[in-house]
């Protein structure tokens, strides 16, 4: 693949997730993966609430399959919806419902705690909350929350779950960022000690011979 036909890819995917993204953002977009295979395109969709991607008789899935293939011009899209199995550790599901609560009139701090107390009690490692904008006064601020562990540099940083989202309230925009250092991080300050384990001798191996029932 040339340079050109390299860099139009690329463009078109970008273009494709962000259509997709607009398009599930009702449903609760929790992420998106796209892979070529030898029957085509699959695009592996992950939202919180599915049945709005499908659609009733399957309608909504087939009119985005169709849009596919004739304005981003993809060779037998294969579109799968899946539910995200615990959206609480979902950072861009997090933030979407964030803004929402922002939107529908929620105090900024009320709604930031929430998101957080329900990210840890699902057992994260550390979440954070950034909100930015217009917070109740006339000029924009930025408020941050954070609990337990979030990483900023090294390899620790490359686990930690990002979500954007953006409420659109009376006073402004307010945007709304949420990271998530999940259960299952691996971090340099953690070290597991495993104990060794214990041989089990025979008692009756001890020098003694062969023992017979006696009837």
């Amino acid at each position: 693949m040339d340079e050109k036909k390299f860099v139009q890819e690329n463009v078109k995917r970008l273009l494709l997730k962000e259509y997709i993204k607009r398009f599930a953002d009702n449903a609760g977009f929790g992420g998106l993966e796209i892979q070529r295979t030898p029957m085509g395109t699959r695009i592996v969709l992950q939202v919180d609430k599915p049945g709005l991607i499908i659609g009733k008789k399957g309608t909504k899935i087939k009119d985005l399959t169709d849009l596919m293939t004739t304005k981003f011009k993809i060779e037998n899209p294969q579109i799968e919806v899946k539910d995200d199995p615990n959206p609480n550790l979902n950072a861009q599901i997090m933030a979407k419902k964030l803004a929402v609560a922002l939107e529908t009139g929620w105090h900024f701090r009320r709604a930031a705690h929430s998101t957080i107390k329900r990210i840890m009690d699902s057992g994260a490692k550390g979440a954070q909350v950034i909100i930015s904008g217009k917070l109740g006064g006339d000029r924009a601020k930025r408020e941050k929350i954070t609990a337990g562990k979030i990483k900023y540099a090294g390899k620790p940083r490359e686990q930690v779950k990002v979500g954007f989202a953006v409420a659109k309230t009376k006073p402004g925009i307010i945007g709304v960022t949420v990271k998530i250092l999940p259960p299952d991080a691996k971090l340099p300050d953690e070290i597991t000690i495993i104990e060794p384990k214990e041989e089990v001798k025979d008692e009756g191996d001890k020098g003694e011979g062969p023992k017979e029932s006696v009837q």
